[in-house]
């Protein structure tokens, strides 16, 4: 709502060659106990990056409730004003498996740390603009050092661990920190803009990625394939422009509409690209994304149960945000006050998410969580016009926050396993990808069921708008539940062999 000398590494912080027997649906074998205790780097590590990635999430919402106030301050027209978060999200979303294959050429830690200088100084930037065009631009480097640091941080996240509980709890955490920079987003920039200025929306970045940068050199390990792989540019312009346009278009048809020609080809376009991404890779010396990697369930299934969890999540904030704001008349304040129930949930389930993975295995969790959230989605459809439906709210959007984390921490385990170090940018690049789409996805998508609804009542008011979002609500109900079904079942048996997973 994004180069020093490698450190020398802790022993058991060294990338590990995953072992080809743990498969993506199976539960983590046993570790020994000093498997299970992070080292004092290790713990480091994990807080310095913990930190870069919740303030990447953070910058995804926090000016969500400020764009009113940010279009009047700089002279932004009301068409352009959508514009403000488009531009991040185009850059963000479309140049994120670019930056996941670079890291794996350039190096991981160069590339976060080249991402988190520019992420500080075009915030700075953003926060001393004086026109649109200005504001636009740092948005757009905002959204390309998103891009960077995102991939290239969880690369960094899952070499720095080996598979199994700790690799497993780090992601845990990273999902449940990234959930909570989202929902903490809202809050902070409703805070900032009514207390201080927009710009602080900006400048809060600032000393945080002056710090991330100080630190990171002493503290990280670099990891690096030893064998350097090329860039496959055919593959890279196709997948890159595929994204743009279809991330242009789902933006475009949440502002105006699915019909409009423009819209159309974009998304049209756009698909045809990824389309031609997919057959110039087969072709490819060095391919961008290798087929076989493509052809995997993990990554298939696994990238489908993130993708959907991203996309129903981000859409029932935003319908939400609709019914507060349209029914219950909350201000922007109060409505990212409410959802801070939201975000203690997705703590608490990315804490639980690891345990669950390492007890019960990746696709138990997902469809545990895909479960929990659905439920707790569906009982939001009894929502009222009176404030005192704001407890059923809050208890539902607690308890679907944790099953909605446990998917993604379920994802997130099963996109990246059974991949080898050489490997593990692309994939983390293809993860942060489907979280990125997901993002863009899920507001045009929803948006479009609840205005269809409210068309075809004729009412606008706040009536009209509680049975748009209600029927939004059903579809989103369904949508998450379908998606951790069909994952549960296409993923594998718990128990299979590394080949039989491929």
């Amino acid at each position: 709502m994004s180069a020093p000398s490698p450190a020398s590494p802790a022993p058991s912080a060294s990338p590990a060659t995953p072992t080809p027997s743990a498969p993506a649906g199976a539960a983590a074998p046993a570790a020994s106990s000093s498997g299970t205790r992070m080292t004092g780097r290790q713990k480091l590590v994990l807080a310095l990056l913990l930190g870069a990635q919740f303030m990447i999430a953070v910058d995804f919402s926090i000016l969500n409730v400020a764009l009113p106030v940010v279009g009047e301050g700089l002279g932004f027209s009301l068409s352009r004003l959508q514009w403000i978060a488009t531009a991040f999200a185009l850059a963000a979303a479309g140049f994120t498996l670019l930056f996941g294959r670079i890291a794996d050429l350039v190096g991981r830690k160069r590339l976060f740390l080249a991402g988190m200088v520019v992420l500080g100084l075009s915030s700075a930037l953003g926060g001393l603009a004086t026109s649109p065009e200005v504001l636009l631009v740092a948005r757009v480097l905002q959204g390309l050092a998103t891009a960077a640091v995102t991939p290239a941080g969880l690369a960094l996240l899952t070499t720095a661990f080996k598979e199994g509980p700790l690799r497993e709890r780090a992601l845990g955490l990273n999902g449940a920190l990234m959930s909570a920079g989202f929902t903490a987003g809202a809050i902070l920039g409703g805070l900032l803009t009514d207390l201080l200025s927009w710009r602080w929306a900006f400048f809060i970045n600032v000393p945080v990625a002056a710090l991330v940068v100080a630190l990171a050199p002493a503290v990280i390990t670099d990891s690096r394939p030893a064998v350097r792989p090329r860039l496959d540019v055919p593959g890279a312009v196709t997948v890159t422009g595929g994204l743009l346009l279809l991330v242009y278009g789902l933006t475009q048809a949440g502002e105006s509409g699915w019909t409009r020609p423009a819209t159309l080809a974009a998304l049209l376009v756009g698909l045809a690209l990824l389309i031609a991404f997919r057959a110039v890779e087969k072709k490819a010396a060095a391919p961008l994304v290798p087929v076989h990697v493509l052809k995997r369930r993990s990554v298939i299934w696994g990238n489908t149960a993130g993708l959907i969890a991203f996309v129903t999540e981000t859409s029932l904030v935003f319908l939400l945000t609709l019914y507060l704001q349209e029914v219950l008349g909350y201000s922007p304040l109060a409505t990212g006050l409410a959802f801070g129930v939201l975000g203690i949930g997705t703590v608490i389930g990315g804490t639980l998410g690891g345990r669950a993975v390492g007890r019960f295995g990746n696709r138990t969790t997902i469809v545990t969580g895909g479960a929990v959230q659905a439920v707790a989605t569906l009982s939001l459809v009894a929502l009222g016009t009176s404030g005192g439906w704001i407890a059923l709210l809050l208890a539902a959007t607690f308890v679907g926050g944790i099953g909605n984390m446990l998917m993604i921490v379920g994802f997130m385990v099963t996109a990246t396993s059974g991949l080898p170090d050489e490997e593990q940018g692309l994939a983390t690049g293809l993860a942060t990808m489907t979280q990125q789409v997901g993002i863009t996805m899920g507001i045009p998508v929803m948006s479009a069921v609840a205005t269809a609804r409210m068309s075809a009542l004729g009412d606008t008011g706040p009536e009209g708008v509680l049975s748009g979002v209600s029927v939004a609500i059903l579809v989103n109900s369904a949508l998450v539940l379908a998606g951790a079904l069909l994952t549960g079942a296409f993923l594998g048996p718990r128990r299979m062999s590394s080949e039989a997973r491929r």
